[in-house]
């Protein structure tokens, strides 16, 4: 129903601009879909869960791009969430690193698809500020 929908979204906004949200909405998502965090082997069904691997990472990636319906302002959204979506490539556990990667690598094409100056401030130049910084030197 609509309502349950709506809630759910609410819900869903609300804690992913939370501290560590993005994380923990993420983590939730993949291990609640069945994720399998560990990595998979080339060919055969290795290839085919690689694929299905791509593609729930892309969709997770999809909703976080998108600001909710009850959020002020894009700028606000992707302040709060953008630096947490680049604490996803820092992660060091080996086991969940390699989805959570690439669910960060997906959201960061479609935010500079859909809005390429709010992905330049929030993504990108946080992204490449220390090869900024040694270019500079």
């Amino acid at each position: 129903p609509a309502w349950l929908r709506r809630l759910c979204g609410h819900l869903l906004s609300q804690r992913l601009m939370r501290p560590n949200g993005v994380q923990a909405v993420v983590r939730g998502i993949m291990e609640g879909a069945g994720g399998d965090s560990r990595c998979v082997s080339a060919g055969g069904a290795g290839a085919e869960a690689a694929a299905v691997d791509w593609r729930k990472c892309d969709a997770v990636a999809k909703v976080l791009a998108a600001c909710p319906q009850q959020c002020l302002s894009l700028e606000d959204y992707y302040g709060l969430v953008c630096p947490q979506i680049l604490d996803l490539l820092h992660i060091q556990d080996k086991l969940t690193a390699r989805q959570l990667q690439r669910v960060a690598t997906s959201t960061v094409l479609s935010v500079a698809k859909e809005h390429p100056q709010l992905a330049e401030k929030h993504l990108l130049q946080p992204l490449l500020a220390p090869l900024l910084r040694c270019v500079d030197t």
